[in-house]
């Protein structure tokens, strides 16, 4: 089983760990690999940033930035988000994908949902119920798929940005779009493709 080695970047080890462990499979939903490996790979690795700060751009002109640091064999995105103060997501589900997410810089509020009751076919509009809210702090690990609902993500801290990395198995937000939703009446809206704000570091036309 691939681990984090001492002798190297151990996030850079992180990153190769996570690669070798989705490996020639289709992702977390296959018989031969664990989500719970993943995640704790993810959890075994103590957040250091002078190891991963070349990664996370910010930008105060929006909520959140999407970061790519790894496409893990074609197999999943490995993403660091970068959160401006006080800001937060939208409500969204995952596009039949698995996330994990580690807290690598400040805390995040999760709030999860559960998915409207409503049918399409039906014009009754309803709230989206509230299920749970948790406050994660560095280094700590959660989970999340559409069978545990929807949910949104904010960084509480109204000075400070925060950062997170995610792992998305298979990558379908990026190639298919996601759903967001309206928290006071459940409506959802499609959104094509999410962009990133970098990949591998770089941001577009400034290499």
């Amino acid at each position: 089983m691939p681990g984090i080695t001492k002798d190297k970047d151990n996030f850079q080890s992180l990153v190769q760990a996570l690669s070798e462990k989705l490996g020639p499979c289709s992702g977390i939903d296959s018989d031969d690999v664990d989500e719970k490996e993943l995640q704790q790979l993810m959890q075994n690795y103590v957040s250091d940033e002078s190891e991963w700060s070349m990664y996370a751009h910010q930008s105060s002109a929006h909520a959140y930035t999407r970061n790519l640091v790894d496409k893990g064999n074609g197999k999943s995105n490995l993403l660091i988000l970068v959160w401006s103060p006080g800001k937060s997501s939208p409500i969204h589900d995952h596009a039949n994908a698995h996330c994990i997410m580690k807290i690598l810089k400040g805390s995040l509020k999760e709030t999860r949902y559960a998915w409207p009751t409503v049918s399409r076919n039906n014009a009754e509009e309803r709230p989206l119920q509230s299920i749970s809210s948790t406050t994660y702090e560095v280094n700590q690990v959660t989970y999340m798929s559409d069978k545990l609902g929807l949910h949104r993500i904010a960084n509480p801290d109204p000075n400070g940005y925060a950062v997170s990395l995610h792992l998305y198995t298979p990558p379908n937000a990026a190639v298919y779009g996601c759903n967001v939703f309206n928290e006071k009446n459940g409506i959802s809206t499609h959104l094509s493709g999410c962009s990133v704000f970098s990949e591998y570091g770089v941001r577009p036309g400034s290499a």
